[in-house]
């Protein structure tokens, strides 16, 4: 009896529950140094646009070296690696507030996109290797609605900070971070190592049988570009909406996700990679498209709101690869994957930003042109993938061992 309830007290300890944890001080952690940033940095620190220019570009270096993960693996674990990280990001955000200054901004952002990064780096591998197949695309659904229920607490939160309590600054930012190495710790002493079901490469693995996957990572990350950078900037510019206003969509989207996300993740499972990507891109086109004609404040509005619920569906991106892959390769691919998606983060943000000066509606059909690009490789995923069968124009017989 004894045993039994010592079984059923640890039922919770599950790979599941750790991943959604650890999501949960991911998105504090960011969303509390994401939410204050603008103002902090103007108000405090004495930014300008261009020092913003050169914080977002440190902020993304990480992400692009997030290749450099397998190299880490030679010394440690990836549950560790991935505690570690968010050790990092829940440390950087705390100190944020203490040093409002040019250097100091730099020095506390670059730390914690550090932890960021190479957490999502190795969040991604992980989730693909102790989650079941068959269950992926749900677990997956389910941790951006953990995410997206975070992102609508500690905006509430933020807001009783700083509009009820009075609080400085570094009082919030100490509190998001402490919060998020709280959690960290909890999921240290609470959860288990949980064994790796096959043995990671420890080397850069770059496999032609995965092109298709990284081609859709690289065109997934150019799109996202457009809609993180241009679509909220439209917003303002164009429609005159307030720091509220935009905090609502904001809000919104995270309130949808909560709903949405997990059944999307189902909706993959039922109908297939192949089918949920060319819906997503089918979406993007026409999403894209009106953004660049767009007239309407509420039109737009709701426009912002769709194109937040198409980008759900990527999900299946991660599946497709799920299926595809050797076992022993998902480590080093999640770094190499990610660092493809980041590519285009360096590059279009600056190259579209000259392109908006003279041309807005040319920035949203660029990313019409990338979202039909991307229907047409959605089109060569096979209904059913796996190894030997990644694409269906020039697919192999058998899978090659080395390449």
């Amino acid at each position: 009896m004894r045993k039994l309830q010592s079984l059923r007290a640890r039922s919770w300890q599950r790979p599941e529950i750790l991943l959604y944890v650890m999501a949960a001080s991911s998105t504090l952690g960011f969303a509390v140094w994401h939410a204050l940033l603008n103002n902090f940095a103007i108000e405090q620190a004495g930014f300008t646009g261009w020092e913003m220019g050169v914080l977002q570009s440190l902020r993304e270096v990480p992400g692009f070296l997030a290749f450099t993960t397998v190299f880490l693996l030679l010394w440690f674990r990836e549950q560790p690696l991935a505690l570690f990280s968010l050790l990092l990001l829940g440390i950087g955000t705390a100190l944020t507030g203490f040093f409002p200054t040019i250097l100091g901004l730099y020095c506390t952002t670059v730390l914690m996109s550090i932890g960021f990064h190479y957490y999502e780096t190795v969040q991604s591998s992980l989730a693909l290797q102790w989650i079941d197949v068959k269950r992926t695309p749900e677990t997956l659904g389910k941790l951006i609605a953990v995410r997206s229920f975070t992102s609508i607490v500690t905006f509430g939160l933020i807001w009783l900070s700083f509009d009820l309590l009075n609080m400085a600054f570094h009082w919030v930012y100490l509190l998001g971070g402490g919060i998020a190495v709280a959690l960290v710790f909890f999921s240290w002493a609470a959860f288990p190592q949980f064994p790796q079901k096959v043995a990671q490469n420890k080397h850069m693995v770059l496999r032609t049988r995965y092109w298709l996957y990284y081609a859709l990572t690289f065109m997934s990350g150019a799109r996202r570009q457009i809609f993180v950078v241009f679509a909220g900037f439209l917003m303002v510019e164009k429609f005159g909406y307030s720091v509220g206003a935009i905090s609502i969509l904001f809000l919104v989207n995270a309130a949808i996700s909560v709903w949405l996300a997990p059944r999307i993740g189902r909706l993959i499972s039922k109908w297939g990679e192949r089918k949920a990507l060319i819906l997503e891109y089918v979406g993007l086109i026409v999403i894209f498209t009106a953004y660049a004609f767009v007239d309407n404040a509420t039109v737009a509005a709701g426009l912002y709101i769709a194109d937040h619920v198409f980008f759900a569906l990527a999900i299946a991106i991660k599946t497709y690869f799920q299926k595809i892959a050797d076992p022993a390769d998902i480590a080093s691919t999640a770094g190499v994957s990610f660092t493809i998606s980041h590519i285009a983060a360096v590059v279009i943000p600056a190259a579209f930003g000259a392109l908006w000066l003279i041309s807005p509606a040319s920035v949203f059909l660029s990313g019409t042109a990338m979202a039909a690009m991307s229907l047409l490789m959605a089109c060569n995923v096979p209904n059913r993938p796996e190894p030997g069968n990644e694409v269906l124009v020039g697919r192999r017989s058998a899978v090659v061992a080395a390449e």
